[in-house]
């Protein structure tokens, strides 16, 4: 052991303060949090906590537990901490004493003992603390049962946690391969706790495909098959996990056996215990997500389809949760019920027009958040709809059995309709109201991978679900109003004169449910609402009025979790029917209710954010009609600005005593300047001058702010002002150059790529605006075109970044092309291929125009790239005529200076390249 020897004084010191943290008064727990924060950085704390760990036996079992979790806690926080010569005897013997501990007689201290053994192997390397490796592999024969069950609880977490300091070589031999036949063994054994830690730390294995446990997997399968009847539920639960990840990495080992396989997984999935279950339900998720595996799966649907369903159907603990039929309207939520709101700024691109890329918030965050559910709606989660309580809102069964059956329906289509119909019938036709309600659960999560074969049926189904929608149960309600959404797409696309019998009802249904009196139905009309919006888009526009006044109305009966919500409807409708709603009397009729609530909250209030991201699409789509209520709201979102950089300043200036501010305060203003400078653009300057500080010199300080998201939605901001009030961005374009073009980086970082993007992009809209007048940009041309061209070159790039640079690139061809053109032989493939794809536009146009100017001062730039050329000018549409013009006469230069070669190079080309260039253009 160690030399070092508590000092009683202090021994009972930190005895004290360990005592004191179960006290009942607050201001004793937050001075005593406050003091174990400052004493977490010195050893010899380190070291008392250890021994009263591990040593202080007359102690309460609990203060002893607290000690050692404290002590975990804080080896981890200073982990890269420098251990002096003074400190090193207090840290060893918190080694020595956490060792000490794996054999106690108290199961609690032998496992926190072994969390303070994980956490040290966590922050320094194993080959530092040989004592570690000599306790632990001996102990895994020890006769001592405590040690033994300790030292395997202890390996468990150190798989689950840091399984790379196991991975190491000792005398030529890996390690894993010493142990891994060990922990295999020990799956086995007579304790159902050993055999769990066992199958839980080859479970973290399987899942890094740690090559020693690859190459013993003949083995490891056999040793679970011998587990699958296990008495301990942990134990075949974790048996469950481990063949699903089984057969997500080497499936090739499972499929001799599948059908063994199959049948326990279905035996698992009506096991008593819920864990169990839902792990095997899993396994049915891992089986269809791999389109691999199809063929393997196929044989068997008809045994899982019918398992997926009753998995579906609410248990009797989800029940007592949820089932509430009462109108809940007036009963405030509590604050555990709000979700917090993300938002993540807006990204600019080009294959859209520029009020849907406007309309597009959140760029690649948005796709990323997409690709988590691998679904096209983002209320999709709502099949996990229970997520109003606690005790609900964890993934459970239901919410898997819905996920694996909208997978599958993907991959197998009309062959699990016909499988699934028989017994949806009978769901949708149930006596008891949960079947009823799980059938209309898993019409919806079909709708996306079977909606072909569901055609014939939905005139019929459609109708139904509408008058379920009066359901006297709540939950059949709100399940049923996310039906209809997932079927919103086939509502709009209906003929003109079915329109009365399906497009109405649905969008009246809808709106009735977001004025139920049930708190739970309102959140599901409202969103599934959102999603008849997104599809609808102008079909909704001869309605605006009433659905306006239902919308408004809503703001007298939610609570805060609601109201949320419907800001997002209104802001998807205001992006949905954008310009038609630009009338005074759709104003008067929609503004009222969110200026009541944009004067009740504080520029601090978290409800403040959704609330502005709803303007923010209301300004842009209302355009002049927002006028009158222009500036308080710009005056607010600069005062937001400029108190949120102050607030960014103090907390960089002093990080450990200033609380660090919320960024989406500040990019959600940004945003709404955006939609103002889009919307009301000859208002601007009246606004600006009105106002204090400048808006430029805030904007410029986000340029450079600390967190990408203000960088992005500055950059998106300036994009705006210099295609709607250039004269105002003008005079400050040399000052802020330097910092957009610091932002253009060929490689960004994944959390910057927006950033990046929308700096192109802005830098392109700025450039353009100097036609006639380049000598104020040109100072810039260089530096742009050197850090352009390596992202067009990068095959790395995201497409939208891709896209954006090339038109930048073109744009400053349009305005400075002697100095862009000498380049043009470098891009010029890469530039065609960025953009060719992209539909007709304005931003296009610009970009080719100035690709033409460069082609005139460099033809020789094109020579290796002439295909390419010439496919980008086929994919155009309806070229402008003055761009029509540009590709008529270059083409006829290369014709004219090929002469009888022309011929020659173009019979290479592809027919219809051929085709349409005779057609076109006569060459």
């Amino acid at each position: 052991m160690s030399s070092w020897t508590p000092n009683q004084d202090g021994l009972q010191e930190v005895l004290g303060m360990l005592r004191d943290s179960a006290s009942p008064d607050p201001n004793v727990q937050k001075h005593v949090a406050t003091r174990l924060k400052e004493l977490r950085f010195i050893p010899n704390f380190l070291a008392y906590l250890a021994h009263i760990l591990v040593f202080a036996t007359s102690e309460v079992g609990t203060h002893r537990t607290v000690a050692g979790l404290v002590l975990k806690n804080a080896l981890i926080e200073r982990s890269g901490q420098p251990v002096t010569d003074s400190d090193a005897q207090a840290m060893e013997y918190v080694k020595q004493a956490s060792l000490a501990g794996l054999q106690e007689a108290d199961k609690m201290i032998r496992h926190t003992s072994g969390s303070v053994v994980m956490a040290i192997l966590y922050t320094e390397n194993t080959g530092a603390w040989p004592q570690a490796l000599d306790v632990l592999t001996k102990g895994l024969s020890s006769q001592d049962e405590n040690l033994v069950e300790g030292v395997l609880n202890t390996f468990q977490k150190v798989a689950e946690d840091c399984p790379q300091r196991l991975d190491i070589t000792i005398q030529g031999a890996s390690l894993f391969e010493h142990l891994v036949p060990l922990f295999i063994q020990f799956t086995g054994h007579s304790d159902a706790r050993n055999r769990l830690y066992a199958l839980e730390t080859l479970q973290c294995l399987i899942a890094l495909r740690t090559p020693a446990l690859m190459a013993q997997l003949e083995n490891y399968l056999q040793a679970l098959f011998a587990r699958a009847s296990d008495d301990s539920p942990d134990v075949r639960r974790t048996v469950c996990a481990a063949l699903g990840l089984i057969l997500a990495s080497r499936p090739d080992k499972l499929v001799p056996q599948m059908k063994n396989v199959v049948d326990y997984i279905t035996y698992c999935t009506k096991d008593e215990d819920e864990s169990v279950a839902l792990e095997a339900c899993e396994f049915w998720l891992t089986f269809a997500e791999d389109p691999n595996l199809k063929s393997q799966m196929q044989p068997y649907l008809e045994k899982i389809v019918p398992l997926l369903l009753e998995g579906m159907v609410y248990s009797e603990v989800d029940l007592l949760y949820l089932d509430n039929d009462e109108d809940d309207e007036a009963v405030p939520d509590k604050e555990t019920d709000i979700k917090p709101h993300l938002y993540s700024g807006k990204a600019h691109g080009v294959g859209e027009s520029n009020e849907a890329a406007s309309a597009q918030k959140g760029g690649q965050s948005r796709e990323a958040a997409e690709q988590a559910f691998d679904d096209d709606d983002d209320d999709d989660d709502d099949y996990y709809d229970d997520d109003d309580d606690d005790a609900s809102a964890e993934w459970n069964i239901r919410k898997c059995s819905a996920a694996a059956l909208d997978v599958m329906a993907v991959s197998f289509r009309g062959d699990l309709l016909n499988i699934l119909l028989p017994h949806l019938k009978d769901r949708l036709f149930h006596q008891e109201w949960t079947y009823r309600e799980s059938g209309i659960l898993a019409l919806g999560a079909i709708a996306e991978g079977c909606i072909e074969g569901l055609e014939p049926h939905l005139p019929q189904l459609v109708p139904w679900l509408i008058e379920a929608l009066k359901d006297r149960k709540a939950l059949v309600r709100s399940i049923t109003c996310w039906t209809l959404g997932r079927y919103s797409s086939w509502v709009v696309a209906v003929s003109t004169e079915n329109k009365q019998s399906f497009f109405l009802p649905t969008m009246e249904g809808l709106l009735q449910m977001v004025l139920d009196g049930n708190k739970r139905v309102q959140e599901a009309g409202c969103s599934a609402f959102a999603t008849l919006e997104e599809e609808a888009g102008g079909e909704l526009v001869p309605f605006l009025e009433p659905i306006l006044r239902n919308l408004t109305y809503a703001f007298t009966k939610y609570q805060q979790k609601n109201l949320l919500i419907l800001y997002d409807a209104i802001g998807t409708l205001a992006d949905s029917v954008m310009h038609a709603l630009g009338t005074e009397k759709y104003m008067e009729i929609l503004m009222p209710p969110l200026i009541d609530k944009w004067m009740k909250l504080s520029d601090s209030d978290p409800d403040l954010v959704p609330l502005l991201e709803c303007l923010s699409s209301v300004t842009l789509a209302a355009g002049k009609a927002f006028g009158p209520y222009a500036s308080p709201v710009y005056q607010r979102c600069i005062t937001i600005i400029s108190t949120s950089l102050a607030q960014w300043n103090a907390y960089l200036g002093n990080p450990n005593e200033v609380h660090e501010p919320d960024r989406t305060f500040i990019v959600v203003a940004l945003d709404l300047l955006s939609g103002l400078a889009q919307g009301l653009a000859e208002q601007m300057p009246a606004l600006i001058e009105s106002t204090q500080p400048p808006l430029l010199t805030l904007i410029a300080a986000c340029l450079t702010h600390f967190e990408p998201p203000v960088r992005q939605s500055a950059h998106a901001l300036l994009g705006d002002m210099a295609m709607t009030c250039f004269p105002l961005l003008r005079p400050y374009v040399p000052d802020l150059m330097p910092s957009i073009i610091e932002q253009i980086i060929p490689e960004p970082q994944q959390d910057s790529i927006s950033v990046c993007n929308n700096a192109a992009w802005a830098a392109g809209e700025i450039a353009i605006q100097y036609q006639g007048d380049a000598s104020p940009i040109e100072p810039f041309v260089d530096d742009l075109i050197q850090r352009l061209i390596p992202i067009l070159l990068n095959a790395k790039s995201p497409k939208s970044l891709s896209e954006n640079a090339a038109v930048t690139i073109g744009r400053l061809g349009l305005v400075a092309p002697d100095r862009v053109a000498p380049h043009l032989g470098t891009f010029a493939q890469a530039w065609c291929a960025a953009l060719w794809e992209i539909k007709d536009n304005d931003e296009k146009d610009s970009a080719f125009r100035g690709f033409c100017m460069l082609i005139v001062k460099n033809p020789a730039g094109l020579e290796n790239s002439f295909i390419w050329f010439c496919n980008a000018v086929c994919k155009w549409q309806h070229p402008s005529r003055e761009l029509d013009d540009m590709f008529r006469q270059i083409l006829q230069a290369f014709k004219n200076q090929l002469g009888a070669q022309w011929e020659q190079q173009t019979s290479s080309f592809p027919t219809v390249i051929r085709e349409r260039l005779r057609e076109r253009y006569q060459v």
